[in-house]
């Protein structure tokens, strides 16, 4: 199978109380980024957010797990510290540093209608692999 015939999507899994959030992608990076866009989903519709205001982040971990956990998190403080929802992402890891800007705009309750606030990333069903065919999986479980 070609890998760049992957097309990026991000899907939901059930776990409970909480939320699982999955992104599926040809490259490391973009699973990242269809994780990030699974959270947004899980607050409102990504369609629905503009991706006026860019927003640096920054984390750095020792495997792709943890960097993944941070990645979320990181993302989870900027949404309430800043007020906003992000629509889109852009992230580059190197040596498990990941540096990345999250592209969306101030929350509009009445426009983005959010459903519920997440707390945080979780370790439960926390998994960042590379499949057989090529392509990179990035999940967790996220606090709602």
């Amino acid at each position: 199978m070609n890998i760049k015939a992957i097309k990026p999507y991000w899907e939901h899994f059930e776990h409970g109380a909480d939320i699982g959030i999955r992104g599926i992608a040809p490259t490391l990076e973009q699973a990242f980024e269809q994780t990030a866009v699974a959270m947004t989903a899980v607050i409102t519709n990504p369609d629905q957010v503009s991706a006026s205001k860019a927003v640096s982040i920054r984390c750095e971990a020792p495997d792709n797990e943890l960097l993944l956990v941070d990645w979320i998190n990181e993302l989870v403080y900027e949404m309430a510290v800043q007020g906003l929802l992000f629509k889109r992402y852009q992230v580059a890891i190197n040596d498990g540093i990941l540096t990345a800007a999250a592209f969306g705009e101030i929350i509009d309750r009445q426009k983005h209608q959010p459903a519920v606030e997440i707390k945080g990333a979780t370790f439960t069903e926390l998994r960042v692999n590379q499949q057989p065919d090529g392509s990179w999986v990035a999940q967790c479980v996220v606090d709602v």
